[in-house]
């Protein structure tokens, strides 16, 4: 069965989604052609249907973007285990301004970017706190074991609460078409102009780095674009 807006967008549909297989909802992927090994940073940060989330400082010598879908567990291998040291060693001291874009492969990882880019909306409907959008992901990457599930809304549900979310507001969160569209946009914006076709991608300066990296490869790519 493959789920559509219509379905996700209403309440007999949220059950379907909560007992449905992930693989049920899978978005269909794009015709891809091989990726390059270097993207132009230019090119890269040509705006998109919704703000960046980014951290760090804007005029670090390093940027890397990295295109992600909240149900891929490679993708919460990174945030788990690399992002912290990345953040400590490199966002925190100025050489690094890093970028989350979102990548969803299925309709799932649709409805947990949605609940990231609402935690990070405030009240006059502006993405006014990334921070915000950002603590969120890894909150979902930190959990995805416990809601990327057969019956998902019950957990989260529950972590859309602990950031401060009712149920009104989850469900007119996920109920948000524009939202829903801008976000499906930002997917095929990465695969049509940078050829991103799986998750998680990087872009270090524009480098292409696929299926992301410990923190030792991440020196490794990062460290020449200091020394120059």
């Amino acid at each position: 069965m493959h789920l559509t807006r219509r379905q996700f967008c209403q309440s007999t549909a949220i059950i379907a989604l909560a007992t449905a297989m992930l693989a049920a909802s899978t978005l269909p992927p794009f015709p891809g052609e091989a990726l390059a090994e270097t993207v132009s940073t230019a090119d890269l940060m040509k705006p998109n249907a919704l703000p960046d989330f980014a951290l760090g400082d804007d005029k670090a010598p390093v940027t890397i973007v990295e295109y992600a879908s909240m149900t891929c567990p490679h993708c919460a291998n990174f945030h788990k285990g690399t992002y912290p040291d990345l953040k400590t060693r490199y966002i925190d001291t100025g050489k690094v301004r890093f970028i989350f874009r979102e990548f969803p492969l299925d309709e799932l990882a649709v409805a947990g970017s949605m609940l990231a880019r609402c935690a990070a909306t405030e009240k006059d409907n502006k993405a006014a706190a990334p921070e915000k959008g950002l603590a969120m992901i890894s909150v979902l990457f930190n959990s995805q074991d416990k809601w990327a599930v057969r019956d998902p809304i019950p957990p989260l549900l529950q972590i859309a609460k602990q950031a401060g979310f009712t149920q009104a507001t989850f469900d007119e969160c996920l109920k948000d078409q524009k939202l829903y569209e801008a976000i499906l946009a930002m997917r095929e914006r990465g695969s049509k102009d940078y050829k991103v076709e799986s998750t998680p991608t990087l872009f270090i300066n524009g480098k292409v780095q696929k299926g992301g990296a410990s923190i030792d490869e991440m020196d490794k790519l990062i460290q020449p674009f200091l020394k120059s």
